[in-house]
């Protein structure tokens, strides 16, 4: 079942007239025409979807804490900043159906009662900006953004924002902060952006995937989106598969799919490369703890793992990880970790904004670290001093980057902990080019 990318690949989806074609602003028209903001707001709580761009939250409880004080503008941000190592799945949507994205932000400004509405997008993807200001274009001049659309009263501007590049602008109030011309830093919550948000107004904030998903279930309705999926994991997931895989692409599952049948289907990531094995799988973007193959396959208790919300993350994190944004990366036996986990740490330094200490400088800390296991020049001492920098950083910061820092360090060593040791003891043979630790459990 395809809710988002059904007609992706049809000739021309990205003009208009191809979309409409298609069945494209139906939602946008029976939302107008048809239905009050309360209950377009009812019928995504009824959904059960929730925020695809990394921490999960119901998207329409956090439409419901929105502040509504009189003669107050209300803004609604589309959070296109996607910046995560291994993600890259809203760059393909809006790229290839960009009035998916555009007739979404239409339905949701009007749900929250935002007459200028942002996509705030990475600026690295300037084709892909001019691609979004066409489609505005396209639907302004067939009478679904402007002045009284369609005639219901309702008026939406809608505005495309280039980013600076920073993955720091990922997280919302940074975003905020960029939006609004300043150093893209994380704000101190509270107060939450649904009280002050963007020039200090009620502002809601979410993903590309997130609100692309709300001609859907305008459609077909919010029980039925919410019939799709298993448990708390309501509709399908866009996934971006990447690393040691013979199907690498965007792929749209139904959550509750299996593990196994994700990775090693052929309509899926068609299983690990021929001829090698199985040995570590990023399922949800650089951020999430990494976990050994068989713990991706199995939970500890030796049940099936789902790609959902909930099956993922059983076990905490001592044996489970995090769907996340949904950036899954796949490691064969040529893959070091020990090198792996330097260059998601190198990432995380590099970005890191620099407002927190413990962020600003246990990032920095890591990184050496982990460069000199890298290039055999570590001690066993060094092993526990990444674990103990990864602890004073979690939790510990104004925003998740920190955390998002931490957590694959932590969990490398947690899973993986022989391979660093190997690095310590055996330095000739870990530096030389292309050596890999082969005694890791392999599936």
């Amino acid at each position: 079942m395809k809710i988002l990318t059904e007609h992706i690949n049809t000739p021309g989806i990205d003009t208009f007239e191809v979309y409409r074609k298609k069945g494209g602003y139906t939602a946008v028209e029976k939302a107008l025409k048809k239905m009050t903001p309360d209950e377009v707001v009812e019928e995504v709580k009824k959904s059960g979807v929730r925020g695809r761009g990394g921490a999960g939250f119901p998207m329409g409880m956090k439409w419901s804490f929105l502040a509504k004080p009189e003669g107050v503008p209300r803004y609604l941000v589309c959070n296109a900043d996607e910046s995560e190592p291994g993600t890259f799945k809203d760059h393909y949507l809006m790229k290839s159906i960009p009035h998916l994205l555009i007739e979404g932000m239409i339905i949701s400004s009007y749900a929250l009662g935002a007459n200028k509405s942002f996509i705030y997008v990475r600026g690295e993807l300037m084709y892909v900006i001019r691609i979004l200001e066409k489609a505005i274009e396209e639907a302004k001049a067939a009478g679904f953004l402007g002045k009284n659309i369609l005639g219901s009263g309702f008026d939406l501007e809608l505005v495309v924002h280039p980013g600076g590049g920073a993955y720091i602008c990922g997280e919302e109030t940074a975003l905020l902060e960029s939006l609004e011309g300043k150093r893209g830093n994380p704000r101190n919550k509270p107060p939450f952006p649904a009280v002050k948000g963007l020039y200090q107004c009620p502002t809601v904030v979410n993903n590309v995937e997130s609100i692309a998903t709300t001609s859907w279930i305008i459609n077909n309705g919010g029980e039925a989106y919410a019939a799709v999926g298993v448990g708390k994991s309501t509709g399908t997931k866009l996934i971006s598969a990447s690393g040691h895989i013979n199907n690498p692409g965007v792929y749209e599952i139904i959550l509750g799919l299996t593990c196994d049948e994700f990775l090693n289907s052929d309509q899926y990531c068609g299983g690990v490369r021929k001829g090698h094995h199985l040995k570590a799988v990023v399922a949800g973007g650089s951020s999430v703890p990494i976990v050994p193959g068989q713990l991706f396959l199995k939970t500890a208790n030796g049940d099936d793992r789902l790609m959902s919300y909930e099956s993922l993350s059983d076990g905490g994190f001592a044996t489970g990880t995090m769907l996340g944004s949904g950036g899954f990366i796949v490691f064969d036996e040529t893959a070091c970790i020990v090198r792996n986990t330097w260059n998601f740490a190198r990432f995380y330094e590099h970005e890191s904004c620099g407002q927190c200490s413990p962020c600003r400088e246990g990032t920095g800390w890591m990184q050496k670290v982990l460069n000199r296991l890298e290039h055999g020049k570590g001690s066993m001492h060094d092993i526990d001093l990444l674990v103990d920098i990864s602890k004073k950083i979690e939790g510990n910061t104004i925003c998740p980057l920190g955390d998002a820092a931490a957590w694959p360090v932590a969990s490398a060593i947690r899973h993986f902990r022989d391979e660093f040791e190997w690095h310590v003891t055996h330095p000739a043979e870990a530096t030389k080019p292309g050596a890999v630790y082969m005694n890791s459990v392999l599936v």
